[in-house]
């Protein structure tokens, strides 16, 4: 499946690209997280903290078990925080 994988904050920063269209056979966001990491060094420098990232799948917050079938896109990003 194709996904638009797109990237924020200090993430878009390490890996160098806001976005990026991928072809992966990914059922979750914890396998196509693995897919990602073993890409490159950025990518794995990117997500070498799991516990500062933080996901979306087609726009509605994930987990790293949630199921990737008929998505569209997923977000990467770290935590919110209120202010």
């Amino acid at each position: 499946m194709k996904l638009d994988v797109l990237y924020f904050a200090w993430l878009r920063e390490r890996i160098g690209q806001p976005r990026e269209r991928i072809e992966t056979d990914a059922e979750t966001v914890r396998d196509l997280v693995a897919q990602l990491i073993a890409r490159d060094d950025w990518h794995a420098a990117a997500f070498a903290d799991m516990a500062a990232v933080r996901c979306a799948v087609d726009q509605q917050l994930a987990d790293l078990d949630a199921s990737l079938t008929g998505a569209r896109e997923v977000a990467f990003f770290p935590p919110m925080t209120g202010g």
